[in-house]
């Protein structure tokens, strides 16, 4: 058999539900090894149909979905209402999303794991690719940050593209530079505060409220050109901004946080929206 490789294919920002840590904000580069039998052309598969066909299906089945293992017991729905669904966490709280189909992706998986959400990729680009090639693996992983990171999930109402999803996310590194210095601590603090958080716009609050057992839930709901979108969530799973949430206002309100609490001194915060890519914001 001969074997096609393509690094770095491609990275998929994405949202999933976990047990314990709740929602999660993830990146994930896409590594493709094809292997088959050479076609007419001497190939296994055209280079420059990788990015046409297998990257468009990638991004289309995961990039930007909220990934749900349907094997997990927490996960409940009803047929009277097939676009909500109920996730119950460990501590007994709940996350409750309604969305478009084309917003979510079920995994036949007690968890979401790279391994899982390979397989499922791996079985769609089979179904897809020419005859000759006979075998697809896919290589989820995470990049390697040397400094502090956090998880987050968004979501961008007035975005056309599929950002609009109200929960899709990013593992993403930041830098914060203090007076021309780099602040670790800093960048420890907001990683720390925005570790497994949903960043939600105030505007797109439709209720707060308190359970029976004193846990303090808010619920964002919004309309796109894709559909209706509702999210509720425990609020202390909450980062509450004053604005939408794209990473050039991210990155304004970080700075802005900051030169409250150091006004003598200049800041300047390099907040990454998954790999490779964010804004700068300097005060």
């Amino acid at each position: 058999m001969n074997h096609l490789f393509v690094d770095n294919l491609t990275v998929i920002d994405f949202a999933y539900l976990d047990p314990n840590r709740g929602l999660v904000g993830e990146s994930w580069i896409a590594d493709v090894v094809l292997g088959g039998e050479l076609d007419e052309q001497g190939m296994v598969f055209d280079f420059s149909n990788v990015k046409r066909t297998i990257k468009r299906v990638i991004d289309e089945l995961v990039d930007h979905r909220l990934v749900v293992p349907r094997g997990y017991a927490g996960v409940a729905w009803t047929e009277e209402k097939p676009d909500t669904f109920t996730w119950t966490l460990t501590d007994g709280s709940r996350i409750v999303h309604r969305g478009p189909d084309e917003a979510v992706v079920w995994l036949s998986a007690e968890r979401v794991v790279p391994s899982a959400v390979a397989a499922l990729l791996e079985r769609e680009l089979l179904a897809v690719l020419p005859g000759n090639v006979t075998d697809v693996q896919i290589h989820l992983r995470e990049e390697v940050i040397e400094g502090c990171y956090y998880h987050y999930v968004h979501g961008l109402k007035k975005h056309l593209g599929n950002c609009q999803r109200i929960a899709h996310g990013h593992r993403s590194p930041i830098r914060i530079d203090r007076n021309g210095q780099r602040d670790y601590d800093l960048e420890k603090r907001w990683a720390t505060l925005w570790c497994d958080i949903y960043v939600g716009s105030e505007e797109d609050v439709s209720g707060r409220w308190v359970d029976e057992h004193g846990v303090a839930y808010v619920t964002f709901e919004y309309e796109a050109n894709q559909g209706e979108f509702a999210l509720t969530l425990p609020e202390q799973r909450v980062y509450m901004m004053s604005t939408d949430t794209t990473v050039e206002l991210i990155a304004a309100h970080m700075a802005g946080e900051l030169k409250a609490e150091f006004p003598e001194d200049s800041i300047r915060v390099k907040a990454y929206e998954g790999v490779g890519k964010g804004a700068i914001a300097s005060r």
